[in-house]
């Protein structure tokens, strides 16, 4: 058994291979709650075919990609802006507007706490409450979110108790936020794997929202986190501008570029993408209500938040028994707020999520 202060993230294959023995080929990752279909189909097919734009520098403004993600998400191609994926933007702007004390509805992904840190600035957490399955109370949420925060931070979908927040209630949140002058950034990695996406995602509310800054990748429902390409909506152009004059000319290359165009517009993938996440989600959360030493938390995104009821089971044990199968699952006593009882995994193809829900209802029983 690994040590228990020994954890992995998604990406950490190699550390895993080294520490088990297992050769990472071997390893279904349901920890880095990517597509299990892999790459665009229409992207591996005509991909090649554009490979003599190497020989050229990308346009700086990347009209071409830009127009297409606007079609793809329903907003003014202004309004839009790309990195070397999410990372990069969400680095930008917390350079650009420079946080003095952030807010975060937590437990979350930590790259936000570390990026506020980076820039010299504090951050401070409201505790999604386990009680009522973590959803967010937003009048709770407006008692704790006074005037001495300048950013509030959400991911939502959230990562990792897959609960989401309604646009209707993220306005409520926006116009709390430009009464006591507070940015507002979202990440949506997630929303995509939604089944009410147009519910949750907050890019209608750039039109009228100033002080809110979306963010969004390929990596996790386009399968291609290799390709380093983030985009971010905002309707503040002001704020735009100063992320460009900041960022580096040609962060994109070219390939990923043109990619970021065939992936938006293969509408097939998308939509066989959603109804695979869609069904196995429902099937798979049913099959594990069935054990009375787990606690399901209604899943919103492509991945599923359990607790362990059983006493003498702990996520460090759990984590081991499938990884020793070849399963990778996620430990989250790592998170803020969750202990030792806490996993989450991603759905994959569903004989591989069979066979992991056999191996924990088995370890549970």
């Amino acid at each position: 058994m690994i040590k228990p202060q020994e954890h992995f993230h998604g990406s950490d294959l190699e550390k895993i291979e080294k520490v088990y023995g297992i050769k990472k080929e071997e390893i279904i990752s349901f920890s880095a709650n990517v597509n299990p279909l892999g790459i665009s189909p229409k992207l591996r097919t005509t991909l090649s075919e554009r490979i003599d734009a190497i020989t050229g520098y990308p346009d700086r403004e990347y009209t071409s990609l830009r127009k297409c993600i606007a079609d793809y998400v329903h907003a003014d191609m202004d309004h839009i802006i790309v990195g070397n994926g999410s990372t990069e933007l969400i680095s930008l702007f917390i350079q650009i507007t420079h946080p003095k004390k952030a807010f975060m509805i937590g437990p979350t992904y930590s790259e936000y706490e570390r990026e506020v840190s980076l820039g010299g600035g504090s951050s401070h957490y409201y505790r999604l409450e386990e009680a009522v399955d973590f959803k967010l109370d937003v009048k709770a949420l407006e008692k704790e979110l006074t005037v001495e925060y300048d950013l509030l931070v959400i991911c939502n979908p959230n990562n990792p108790t897959s609960t989401a927040i309604p646009n209707s209630d993220m306005r409520r949140i926006l116009d709390i936020c430009k009464q006591r002058d507070i940015l507002c950034m979202v990440d949506e990695t997630y929303v995509e794997f939604a089944e009410d996406m147009d519910d949750i995602t907050s890019i209608p509310l750039t039109a009228y929202y100033e002080n809110i800054i979306i963010l969004r990748g390929i990596s996790k429902f386009y399968a291609a986190p290799g390709l380093r390409l983030g985009y971010a909506v905002c309707g503040n152009l002001d704020l735009l501008k100063e992320i460009n004059k900041r960022k580096n000319p040609w962060t994109i290359n070219t390939l990923a570029a043109i990619a970021g165009e065939i992936m938006f517009t293969d509408s097939d993938y998308i939509n066989e993408t959603k109804t695979l996440i869609q069904k196995e989600r429902l099937r798979i959360c049913n099959m594990l209500k069935s054990c009375g030493n787990i606690k399901v938390y209604p899943p919103t995104a492509n991945f599923v938040l359990l607790k362990i009821l059983k006493d003498n089971v702990t996520s460090a044990d759990l984590f081991d028994k499938a990884i020793r199968q070849g399963f990778m699952i996620r430990d989250c006593s790592t998170f803020p707020f969750l202990d030792q009882k806490f996993i989450r995994f991603c759905f994959m193809l569903p004989e591989q999520n069979t066979k992991l829900v056999d191996l924990l209802l088995e370890e549970l029983k």
